[in-house]
Protein backbone atom coordinates (compact mmCIF):
# COMPACT_ATOMS: atom_id res chain seq x y z
CA UNK A 1 0.00 0.00 0.00
CA UNK A 2 1.94 2.99 -1.29
CA UNK A 3 -0.32 5.73 0.02
CA UNK A 4 -3.40 6.27 2.12
CA UNK A 5 -6.74 7.18 0.61
CA UNK A 6 -8.19 10.67 1.27
CA UNK A 7 -10.68 9.28 3.80
CA UNK A 8 -7.98 7.37 5.68
CA UNK A 9 -5.77 10.45 5.74
CA UNK A 10 -8.64 12.34 7.37
CA UNK A 11 -9.05 9.61 10.00
CA UNK A 12 -5.31 9.47 10.64
CA UNK A 13 -5.04 13.23 11.15
CA UNK A 14 -7.96 13.22 13.59
CA UNK A 15 -6.66 10.28 15.61
CA UNK A 16 -3.09 11.59 15.75
CA UNK A 17 -4.24 14.99 16.99
CA UNK A 18 -6.42 13.36 19.65
CA UNK A 19 -3.58 10.99 20.56
CA UNK A 20 -1.29 13.91 21.42
CA UNK A 21 -3.92 15.26 23.80
CA UNK A 22 -4.49 11.87 25.43
CA UNK A 23 -0.78 11.19 25.85
CA UNK A 24 -0.37 14.50 27.68
CA UNK A 25 -3.28 13.60 29.95
CA UNK A 26 -1.96 10.06 30.44
CA UNK A 27 1.29 11.51 31.71
CA UNK A 28 -0.71 13.47 34.27
CA UNK A 29 -3.05 10.68 35.35
CA UNK A 30 -0.11 8.47 36.25
CA UNK A 31 0.78 11.03 38.93
CA UNK A 32 -2.70 11.22 40.41
CA UNK A 33 -3.66 9.34 43.53
CA UNK A 34 -5.91 6.49 42.39
CA UNK A 35 -9.14 6.88 44.31
CA UNK A 36 -12.88 6.98 43.75
CA UNK A 37 -12.72 10.76 43.28
CA UNK A 38 -10.66 13.12 41.20
CA UNK A 39 -8.99 10.74 38.75
CA UNK A 40 -12.32 9.52 37.38
CA UNK A 41 -13.38 13.08 36.65
CA UNK A 42 -9.96 13.80 35.17
CA UNK A 43 -10.21 10.87 32.77
CA UNK A 44 -13.74 11.88 31.77
CA UNK A 45 -12.38 15.31 30.87
CA UNK A 46 -9.55 13.72 28.86
CA UNK A 47 -12.11 11.55 27.10
CA UNK A 48 -14.27 14.53 26.18
CA UNK A 49 -11.32 16.59 24.97
CA UNK A 50 -10.18 13.81 22.67
CA UNK A 51 -13.69 13.32 21.32
CA UNK A 52 -14.08 17.04 20.65
CA UNK A 53 -10.81 17.05 18.72
CA UNK A 54 -11.87 14.07 16.59
CA UNK A 55 -15.34 15.53 16.00
CA UNK A 56 -13.94 18.90 14.91
CA UNK A 57 -11.38 17.35 12.55
CA UNK A 58 -13.81 14.93 10.91
CA UNK A 59 -16.62 17.46 10.67
CA UNK A 60 -14.29 20.00 9.09
CA UNK A 61 -13.09 17.48 6.49
CA UNK A 62 -16.50 15.94 5.77
CA UNK A 63 -19.20 18.44 6.75
CA UNK A 64 -22.69 16.99 6.81
CA UNK A 65 -21.77 13.48 7.91
CA UNK A 66 -23.60 12.11 10.95
CA UNK A 67 -21.89 10.97 14.15
CA UNK A 68 -22.32 8.37 16.88
CA UNK A 69 -19.95 9.02 19.78
CA UNK A 70 -19.43 7.52 23.21
CA UNK A 71 -19.55 10.84 25.02
CA UNK A 72 -21.55 13.06 22.67
CA UNK A 73 -24.09 10.48 21.54
CA UNK A 74 -25.80 10.73 18.15
CA UNK A 75 -25.38 13.86 16.04
CA UNK A 76 -27.50 13.92 12.90
CA UNK A 77 -25.84 15.53 9.91
CA UNK A 78 -27.20 16.65 6.59
CA UNK A 79 -26.73 13.11 5.34
CA UNK A 80 -27.56 9.94 7.21
CA UNK A 81 -25.91 7.75 4.56
CA UNK A 82 -22.50 8.38 6.11
CA UNK A 83 -21.90 8.13 9.86
CA UNK A 84 -18.74 8.35 11.93
CA UNK A 85 -18.70 5.98 14.93
CA UNK A 86 -16.17 7.12 17.52
CA UNK A 87 -14.69 5.91 20.79
CA UNK A 88 -12.11 8.51 21.82
CA UNK A 89 -10.72 6.37 24.65
CA UNK A 90 -11.35 2.63 24.68
CA UNK A 91 -9.86 1.12 27.82
CA UNK A 92 -10.76 3.94 30.21
CA UNK A 93 -10.10 1.88 33.34
CA UNK A 94 -6.61 1.04 32.07
CA UNK A 95 -6.01 4.73 31.37
CA UNK A 96 -7.22 5.69 34.84
CA UNK A 97 -4.79 3.27 36.50
CA UNK A 98 -1.81 4.24 34.38
CA UNK A 99 -1.88 0.99 32.42
CA UNK A 100 -0.50 1.59 28.90
CA UNK A 101 -3.20 -0.33 27.02
CA UNK A 102 -5.92 1.86 25.55
CA UNK A 103 -6.86 3.16 22.12
CA UNK A 104 -8.80 5.52 19.90
CA UNK A 105 -11.35 3.87 17.60
CA UNK A 106 -12.91 5.51 14.54
CA UNK A 107 -15.23 3.76 12.10
CA UNK A 108 -17.01 5.12 9.02
CA UNK A 109 -20.37 3.62 8.18
CA UNK A 110 -22.08 3.95 4.78
CA UNK A 111 -25.72 2.88 4.53
CA UNK A 112 -25.33 0.57 7.53
CA UNK A 113 -22.01 -0.99 6.47
CA UNK A 114 -18.59 -0.18 7.92
CA UNK A 115 -16.37 0.91 5.02
CA UNK A 116 -13.33 2.27 6.90
CA UNK A 117 -11.89 1.65 10.34
CA UNK A 118 -8.94 2.82 12.40
CA UNK A 119 -7.71 1.76 15.85
CA UNK A 120 -4.86 3.86 17.23
CA UNK A 121 -2.75 2.82 20.23
CA UNK A 122 -0.81 6.02 21.06
CA UNK A 123 1.39 4.53 23.81
CA UNK A 124 2.78 1.78 21.58
CA UNK A 125 2.58 3.97 18.47
CA UNK A 126 0.57 1.37 16.57
CA UNK A 127 -2.21 2.26 14.13
CA UNK A 128 -4.37 -0.54 12.74
CA UNK A 129 -6.56 0.43 9.80
CA UNK A 130 -8.61 -0.92 6.92
CA UNK A 131 -10.92 0.12 4.13
CA UNK A 132 -13.44 -2.17 2.52
CA UNK A 133 -11.87 -4.32 -0.16
CA UNK A 134 -8.30 -3.08 0.28
CA UNK A 135 -6.97 -5.19 3.17
CA UNK A 136 -5.98 -4.40 6.73
CA UNK A 137 -2.73 -2.79 7.80
CA UNK A 138 -0.70 -1.78 10.83
CA UNK A 139 0.87 1.40 9.56
CA UNK A 140 1.85 0.08 6.11
CA UNK A 141 2.38 -3.58 7.01
CA UNK A 142 -0.31 -5.94 5.74
CA UNK A 143 -2.21 -7.76 8.50
CA UNK A 144 -3.32 -11.39 8.40
CA UNK A 145 -5.10 -13.38 11.07
CA UNK A 146 -3.25 -16.24 12.73
CA UNK A 147 -2.99 -19.59 11.00
CA UNK A 148 -3.18 -21.62 14.23
CA UNK A 149 -6.03 -24.10 14.31
CA UNK A 150 -5.56 -25.94 17.60
CA UNK A 151 -7.68 -24.48 20.40
CA UNK A 152 -5.31 -25.92 23.00
CA UNK A 153 -2.52 -23.77 21.55
CA UNK A 154 -4.66 -20.71 20.91
CA UNK A 155 -4.56 -17.39 22.73
CA UNK A 156 -8.09 -16.09 23.13
CA UNK A 157 -9.15 -12.74 24.54
CA UNK A 158 -12.41 -11.85 26.24
CA UNK A 159 -14.05 -9.17 28.35
CA UNK A 160 -16.09 -9.46 31.53
CA UNK A 161 -19.45 -7.67 31.92
CA UNK A 162 -20.10 -5.28 34.80
CA UNK A 163 -23.77 -4.52 34.46
CA UNK A 164 -25.87 -7.29 35.96
CA UNK A 165 -25.60 -10.49 37.97
CA UNK A 166 -27.22 -12.43 35.11
CA UNK A 167 -24.65 -11.17 32.61
CA UNK A 168 -21.77 -11.97 34.95
CA UNK A 169 -23.06 -15.49 35.58
CA UNK A 170 -23.41 -16.10 31.85
CA UNK A 171 -19.87 -14.87 31.30
CA UNK A 172 -18.54 -17.24 33.96
CA UNK A 173 -20.26 -20.17 32.26
CA UNK A 174 -18.84 -19.18 28.88
CA UNK A 175 -15.40 -18.61 30.36
CA UNK A 176 -15.35 -22.04 31.96
CA UNK A 177 -16.54 -23.68 28.74
CA UNK A 178 -13.86 -22.02 26.64
CA UNK A 179 -11.20 -22.60 29.30
CA UNK A 180 -11.89 -26.34 29.13
CA UNK A 181 -10.86 -26.46 25.46
CA UNK A 182 -8.52 -23.44 25.19
CA UNK A 183 -6.51 -22.66 28.32
CA UNK A 184 -4.76 -19.59 26.88
CA UNK A 185 -7.30 -16.93 27.88
CA UNK A 186 -6.58 -13.22 28.31
CA UNK A 187 -8.49 -10.15 29.50
CA UNK A 188 -6.73 -6.89 28.66
CA UNK A 189 -9.63 -4.45 29.02
CA UNK A 190 -9.81 -2.74 25.61
CA UNK A 191 -12.16 -4.39 23.12
CA UNK A 192 -10.98 -2.32 20.16
CA UNK A 193 -7.40 -3.50 20.68
CA UNK A 194 -8.59 -7.08 21.21
CA UNK A 195 -10.13 -6.98 17.73
CA UNK A 196 -7.02 -5.34 16.26
CA UNK A 197 -4.89 -8.08 17.81
CA UNK A 198 -7.05 -10.79 16.24
CA UNK A 199 -6.50 -9.10 12.88
CA UNK A 200 -2.75 -8.95 13.53
CA UNK A 201 -2.56 -12.65 14.46
CA UNK A 202 -1.60 -11.91 18.06
CA UNK A 203 -4.78 -13.59 19.29
CA UNK A 204 -6.55 -16.43 17.57
CA UNK A 205 -9.94 -15.18 18.76
CA UNK A 206 -11.91 -12.75 20.90
CA UNK A 207 -15.43 -12.80 22.28
CA UNK A 208 -17.42 -10.41 24.41
CA UNK A 209 -21.06 -9.48 25.01
CA UNK A 210 -22.87 -6.21 25.61
CA UNK A 211 -20.39 -3.99 23.84
CA UNK A 212 -21.33 -0.67 22.26
CA UNK A 213 -21.16 0.20 18.57
CA UNK A 214 -18.20 2.53 19.15
CA UNK A 215 -16.22 -0.30 20.80
CA UNK A 216 -16.38 -2.53 17.74
CA UNK A 217 -17.19 -0.55 14.58
CA UNK A 218 -13.61 -0.11 13.39
CA UNK A 219 -12.52 -3.56 14.56
CA UNK A 220 -15.26 -5.35 12.65
CA UNK A 221 -13.85 -4.21 9.33
CA UNK A 222 -10.19 -4.61 10.30
CA UNK A 223 -10.77 -8.26 11.28
CA UNK A 224 -12.67 -8.98 8.05
CA UNK A 225 -10.04 -7.34 5.87
CA UNK A 226 -7.33 -9.35 7.63
CA UNK A 227 -9.09 -12.58 6.60
CA UNK A 228 -10.86 -13.26 9.89
CA UNK A 229 -14.44 -14.17 10.69
CA UNK A 230 -16.54 -11.93 12.94
CA UNK A 231 -20.22 -12.12 13.81
CA UNK A 232 -22.82 -11.95 16.53
CA UNK A 233 -22.14 -14.74 19.03
CA UNK A 234 -25.64 -16.20 18.93
CA UNK A 235 -26.84 -15.47 15.40
CA UNK A 236 -24.50 -14.49 12.54
CA UNK A 237 -27.38 -12.81 10.72
CA UNK A 238 -27.85 -10.23 13.49
CA UNK A 239 -26.23 -6.79 13.39
CA UNK A 240 -23.30 -6.71 15.84
CA UNK A 241 -23.49 -2.94 16.12
CA UNK A 242 -26.97 -3.37 17.58
CA UNK A 243 -26.50 -6.51 19.71
CA UNK A 244 -22.97 -5.79 20.93
CA UNK A 245 -22.27 -9.54 21.12
CA UNK A 246 -19.10 -10.30 19.17
CA UNK A 247 -17.10 -13.37 18.25
CA UNK A 248 -14.00 -12.78 16.13
CA UNK A 249 -11.54 -15.50 15.14
CA UNK A 250 -9.34 -16.85 12.42
CA UNK A 251 -10.97 -19.17 9.89
CA UNK A 252 -9.53 -22.29 11.49
CA UNK A 253 -11.05 -22.04 14.97
CA UNK A 254 -14.10 -19.81 14.43
CA UNK A 255 -16.56 -22.70 14.00
CA UNK A 256 -15.18 -24.70 16.93
CA UNK A 257 -15.26 -21.73 19.27
CA UNK A 258 -18.74 -20.75 18.07
CA UNK A 259 -20.03 -24.23 18.93
CA UNK A 260 -18.51 -24.05 22.41
CA UNK A 261 -20.18 -20.70 23.15
CA UNK A 262 -23.54 -21.71 21.70
CA UNK A 263 -23.55 -24.88 23.78
CA UNK A 264 -23.46 -22.71 26.91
Amino acid sequence: MSSHSPIMNIMLRASEKAARSLLRDFGEVENLQVSTKGPGDFVSAADRRAEEIIFEELNKARPGYSFLMEEGGAVKGETTEFRWIIDPLDGTTNFLHGLPHWAISIGLEHKGEIIAGLIHDPVKDEIFHAEKGTGAFMRRRRLRVSGRGDLMLATIATGAPRRSKEQRERFIREYQAVLSVAPGLRRFGAAALDLAYVAAGRYEAFWERDLKAWDIAAGILIVKEAGGFISDIDNPSKNMLETGNVLAANDKIYNDLSRVLKAV
